[in-house]
């Protein structure tokens, strides 16, 4: 299987987590909001995922990270339980994205409201801290 082909099942698969009732109803009121991360994959990707949700929660992670594996239970829940939506960002799968953003270890958190950047947390976080910073733009 190459690259392209991979690339295009990804798309599909998130086109497909986004429109199923799974990711919450879509009343056209506005955008689904997934209960699970998301993993996303390259800018394109995150770009149009900030754009078409109100509160984005971007864990940038490395499956060899201690903390990136200790904050998951706390993610998968803030996925499940809060308003915003939690996308995950592999920083070995793209190193690029990560220096984009300025992520220079992990985990890094980074908030995006209204498709933009709005709030950075580095390191190890706890579900309070979390829900707290969501709350102020949910």
């Amino acid at each position: 299987m190459t690259d392209d082909e991979l690339e295009e099942i990804r798309r599909k698969k998130l086109n497909e987590l986004r429109n199923t009732g799974e990711a919450g109803s879509n009343d056209g009121s506005e955008p689904a909001r997934a209960s699970e991360p998301i993993s996303v994959d390259g800018k394109p990707e995150l770009t149009d995922t900030a754009a078409e949700h109100d509160v984005l929660l971007v864990d940038f992670y490395a499956d060899w990270c201690g903390p990136c594996q200790m904050l998951e239970p706390v993610v998968e829940t803030i996925a499940a339980e809060t308003a915003a939506t939690v996308a995950k960002v592999d920083v070995d799968a793209n190193q690029q994205l990560a220096a984009e953003y300025g992520v220079r270890g992990v985990p890094t958190l980074l908030l995006f409201a209204d498709g933009e950047p709005v709030e950075r947390l580095v390191g190890m976080q706890d579900e309070a801290q979390l829900r707290s910073v969501i709350e102020e733009y949910a």
